[in-house]
């Protein structure tokens, strides 16, 4: 069953770009969070939307939000990625789907390609954004009006 705005979002862990364990307890529920999940590293698209984010990560990290970056890759292609594009925020390999599937993130192109997703949750681990477009350019903005909703609220 996938998550859905006003969801907690459960425990979960995997591996963190740099091949340490990630406990998401040790995020999620402390602070706002933007996760986006994304197709493939080095793509076009997922360069522009990572650059976004890496551009706009001082506004967030400002208004005490994080960011993370979920895709199948690898953590060896999550370290060449991060460091090519000097991307600040944290990168987590979900090689099998797990995450994916337990955020319920849809496959676009008839199955093809997997999705890209932006979430944004409140300190209390509660998802109050759910925004699924393969338009990479609108992922930032849309989460960060969510973020400063929740900042002053």
């Amino acid at each position: 069953m996938a998550l859905r705005i006003g969801d907690k979002v459960p425990d979960f862990s995997t591996k963190n770009d740099e091949g340490e364990d990630f406990q998401s307890s040790k995020v999620i529920g402390q602070k706002p969070v933007v996760i986006y999940f994304y197709p493939k590293n080095f793509t076009p698209g997922c360069i522009k939307e990572a650059c976004d984010f890496r551009d706009g990560y001082e506004d967030f990290k400002s208004l005490g939000a994080e960011v993370i970056g979920i895709s199948s890759d690898s953590v060896k292609s999550h370290i060449r990625f991060k460091n090519k594009y000097q991307l600040p925020f944290i990168f987590l390999s979900d090689a099998k789907g797990k995450l994916r599937k337990l955020f319920g993130v849809k496959s676009e192109l008839l199955g093809l390609l997997p999705g890209r997703e932006t979430y944004v949750i409140d300190k209390e681990g509660v998802i109050q954004l759910k925004f699924n477009s393969l338009n990479a350019s609108k992922h930032l903005n849309k989460a960060m009006t969510k973020v400063k909703e929740l900042v002053n609220m």
